[in-house]
């Protein structure tokens, strides 16, 4: 992915080649209300064979998943950390994404951040900006 493209969705080319090989999704900020995007967006990641991993503070469980206040907590190395966050709290998450050993770092629909999207591509990361997994999923199965 380009630097001026990073904001833009992503294409289903550059999703598929960010989800080959992923198994281990750490989602930021999992919410624990079913009616919330990110709840049922990482059910169907589960539905779908993936582990999830919830990162989410004063939470001790989510869809049946120990949940972990941040990434550092959690301590270990995941294929993807999925964010839903607002913009500003993104750099925080990749330095923490870059140190636990991340290769893909998706960022939701409306949540792009430039610098730290360069940041995790020259530390060799994929970058997926401003994009649903949920609905590039469903794109990449036709």
């Amino acid at each position: 992915m380009t630097e001026q493209a990073c904001s833009l969705p992503a294409a289903p080319g550059e999703a598929a080649a960010a989800l080959a090989g992923v198994k281990t999704i750490a989602v930021v900020g999992l919410s624990p209300r079913p009616d919330r995007p990110s709840h049922w967006i990482a059910k169907h990641l589960l539905d779908r064979g993936y582990q999830v991993i919830p990162i989410r503070p004063g939470v001790d469980e989510i869809l049946g998943q120990k949940a972990y206040p941040s990434l550092a907590a959690y301590g270990k190395a995941v294929d993807m950390v999925n964010i839903f966050r607002q913009p500003d709290a993104v750099p925080g998450i990749v330095e923490q994404a870059l140190k636990i050993g991340c290769k893909v770092i998706w960022m939701q629909e409306g949540v792009a951040h430039e610098t730290a999207a360069r940041q995790a591509l020259s530390a060799g990361c994929r970058v997926v900006q401003n994009t649903c997994i949920y609905k590039m999923l469903h794109q990449l199965d036709g």
